[in-house]
């Protein structure tokens, strides 16, 4: 059975070589976005560590919320950072984790173009706004001189459920474009002007997949699990940049030095000639005073490995690793966490 479809208790006792141990069965749930690094994470945290099996659940950034704040999930997982509503809501008082570093990027269906598309931010604001409805626009011709563009209809691809991809994508529209600001604004679940939804990002990718002249937005690493063409991205420096873990390195680079320190931080539209605009942390959440002192004992030694030997996988996966200076914030708060 996959790791993220287990079921299990909170604990169970394990006899092993004469010796009793308890071996801990820690659940959470949320964000997709970094579902496939926390997959790998989980599993070979276990091969070290055979008394502590995480389970995770990829349900979306509103649904992890929703749930680590109900205390169904002993952690939660989002890519959008909660709101104060939301930081208030919760039973007790909820820490933000960044784990690795991400870039979003604009995926679609256009059979026939094999020359990979350029986007500006008011272009895919105008797209995803539904006032640019052709893939021949002039907006979109404009930016991608000498490419036979055809005159198929665009279909928009989006999250259904409350998405902290969603939440990426938005804050970044929100920044270069006044209209998507006060008509759409940011959050991980919008009221869309146009297009048709998909339930996390394997639901959007599922549809742009099956649907020509289809555009939507994943995390870099489904585009790239899943051969979907994707755009480069014009940054605030004007220059066309293709997402990559090198180039959302180069975005975080003036986040990692003004960090607040709860992490709660947008990193969307930087300066820099080689920072791709649509990028972003994605935090685990824990709570600063676990009831169950164990399993916060067991999260926070884990939290530790992810930041150390787990950041190897985040290159080879699509993902960025955490800049030093954020990792070593992040231990320090750590130490935070009451599990005495």
């Amino acid at each position: 059975m996959k790791l993220r479809t287990q079921i299990v208790a909170a604990a169970i006792v394990t006899a092993i070589g004469g010796a009793t141990l308890v071996a801990q069965q820690i659940n959470g749930a949320g964000a997709t976005f970094p579902d496939p690094i926390y997959q790998k994470w989980f599993s070979e945290y276990n091969k070290a560590n055979p008394k502590v099996q995480i389970n995770y659940q990829p349900i979306g950034s509103g649904g992890g919320i929703r749930q680590v704040t109900a205390k169904t999930v002993f952690f939660g997982a989002t890519d959008g950072p909660m709101t104060p509503e939301q930081l208030l809501a919760a039973p007790g008082k909820i820490l933000h984790f960044p784990t690795v570093l991400g870039g979003v990027v604009p995926i679609y269906n256009l059979p026939g173009v094999t020359t990979p598309l350029k986007f500006s931010g008011p272009v895919l604001a105008d797209i995803f706004l539904g006032k640019v409805t052709k893939w021949n626009d002039a907006a979109i011709a404009k930016l991608n001189a000498g490419v036979t563009l055809p005159a198929t209809d665009i279909v928009v691809v989006h999250r259904s459920d409350g998405s902290g991809t969603t939440y990426i994508l938005m804050d970044y529209l929100a920044k270069v474009s006044a209209e998507w600001k006060s008509k759409v604004g940011v959050a991980q679940s919008v009221n869309w002007p146009t297009g048709v939804g998909g339930k996390g990002s394997d639901g959007v990718t599922g549809q742009v997949k099956q649907t020509p002249g289809a555009i939507g937005y994943v995390e870099l690493t489904f585009a790239l699990t899943n051969k979907l063409a994707f755009g480069s991205v014009q940054n605030s420096a004007g220059k066309f940049v293709t997402a990559s873990p090198e180039t959302v390195t180069a975005a975080a680079a003036a986040a990692a030095t003004s960090i607040p320190k709860d992490f709660r931080v947008s990193i969307t539209n930087p300066p820099g000639d080689n920072a791709y605009p649509i990028a972003s942390f994605t935090w685990l959440l824990l709570y600063e005073s676990p009831a169950d002192k164990t399993q916060g004992a067991a999260m926070v030694n884990f939290m530790k490995w992810a930041l150390a030997d787990g950041q190897k996988f985040a290159p080879e996966m699509g993902y960025a690793a955490l800049p030093k200076a954020v990792v070593d914030l992040e231990l320090k708060a750590l130490e935070t966490i009451k599990v005495k």
